[in-house]
């Protein structure tokens, strides 16, 4: 069972679809526990897995923990694993162990704010058998900045499916994405996909998008994703009078298209670990301007995938993406040098077979484990822990 908060189109949401569907059936039978509303991507699957939703009315609401422990002893889970921090993860872990789950863990997507691990979810390290980072920099962070017990950080990276997410040359210099937003065919596009949220500093774009006007007056950008700060970015875009350059898309379906049809992907996160958007922009072979933060840098390969910027320096992220428009040969080599690396070390399968393998391990270990504890007759007395409940024997 995953454990999430609601499910818009965002990366991790998308990443988590992507891995239920790609999971072995004979092995695990995944299920979802949103705590608010599903959203679109819930709504989406809800015919594929079981999604269970609104259990909790507010960060605060402690009963949402007796709800969530009866749904796991009803379910018969055998592993737990909430994705990102905050009350997912305390409360889904807490419920868990109430619940007698044999395998807890959490999966997290970022290093900093708003997924930074708290002191009340800290308290609860000695029940969860392992933090899942998506990068190797991302665990050495959960080791040494959250303090997590190292032998219980294990890193699986985020993995894309590269056979949807694939080079289009017709995307690229056909008429279609272009058409349908009434541009010319030979228009240059740049863009973004993620969640209009605070930390993805899309505003960091719309500023560029102004400054790049004077030096390539027909370039346009797109924004991919939906969210809180569209009631920020519109005005700005109509501010700085970009209404008929910048289009706010919203949440889309067809996102490989888009990405194969755009010149330059951009990120310009305030905070990341390791972003699906640039695993899937490398995939189509779109070329990556980003900001230098969390674990980019372990793809965004300046001069051999895309060109890093510091975080909040317009001006930089300005000229890097000059370069690029300016430099069509070099941003091609850089898009399949990108594919080539995401191939290599970032396919779906990699990362299926990571939390499989995980999840399969831990819960053998613990069988294990208790086929060698002593019997109740025979075990000394020892203090009862208030919120232990039964184990199970066999892995669904």
């Amino acid at each position: 069972m995953f454990i999430i908060t609601s499910m818009p189109v965002g990366g991790a949401e998308t990443l988590l679809v992507n891995l239920m569907r790609r999971m072995d059936p004979n092995l695990v039978r995944p299920e979802v526990i949103c705590l608010k509303e599903p959203g679109p991507l819930g709504t989406e699957i809800a015919n594929e897995f079981p999604i269970h939703s609104h259990l909790i009315r507010g960060k605060y609401d402690v009963a949402v923990l007796p709800q969530l422990a009866r749904l796991m002893r009803k379910r018969k889970a055998d592993a737990v694993i909430t994705v990102g921090a905050g009350d997912k993860m305390f409360w889904g872990r807490l419920a868990a162990k109430m619940a007698g789950v044999p395998v807890i863990a959490s999966a997290l997507h970022s290093t900093g704010w708003p997924d930074g691990v708290g002191r009340l979810n800290r308290l609860l390290t000695s029940i969860t058998d392992a933090f899942i980072g998506v990068a190797e920099s991302h665990g050495e962070f959960l080791r040494t900045f959250e303090k997590f017990p190292p032998n219980k950080v294990n890193v699986i990276r985020n993995g894309i499916d590269c056979d949807r997410f694939h080079p289009s040359a017709e995307c690229r210099t056909s008429p279609n994405v272009r058409e349908e937003l009434g541009l010319p065919e030979e228009t240059p596009l740049i863009g973004i996909v993620a969640a209009l949220r605070s930390e993805k500093n899309h505003s960091m774009l719309v500023h560029a998008a102004a400054k790049l006007r004077d030096r390539h007056p027909d370039l346009h950008t797109l924004v991919i994703g939906e969210g809180p700060e569209r009631a920020t970015i519109e005005p700005l875009i109509e501010e700085l009078g970009l209404t008929d350059r910048v289009h706010l898309l919203g949440n889309r379906g067809d996102t490989p298209r888009l990405l194969a049809a755009m010149n330059i992907f951009t990120l310009c996160s305030l905070n990341e670990a390791s972003p699906v958007s640039i695993l899937e922009a490398l995939a189509c072979e779109t070329p990556v301007v980003a900001t230098d933060v969390g674990s980019i840098s372990e793809t965004v390969l300046p001069g051999k995938t895309g060109e890093l910027v510091p975080s909040e320096d317009v001006q930089s992220f300005v000229a890097a993406i000059d370069m690029l428009l300016n430099d069509p040969q070099r941003s091609s080599q850089l898009g399949r040098n990108g594919r080539e690396l995401v191939q290599a070390t970032g396919s779906l399968q990699s990362m299926v077979d990571g939390y499989q393998s995980l999840v399969h391990r831990i819960f053998t270990e613990k069988s294990r484990a208790r086929q060698r504890a002593p019997s109740a007759e025979t075990a000394p007395r020892t203090r009862t822990n208030p919120i232990k409940g039964a184990s199970r024997a066999t892995a669904g």
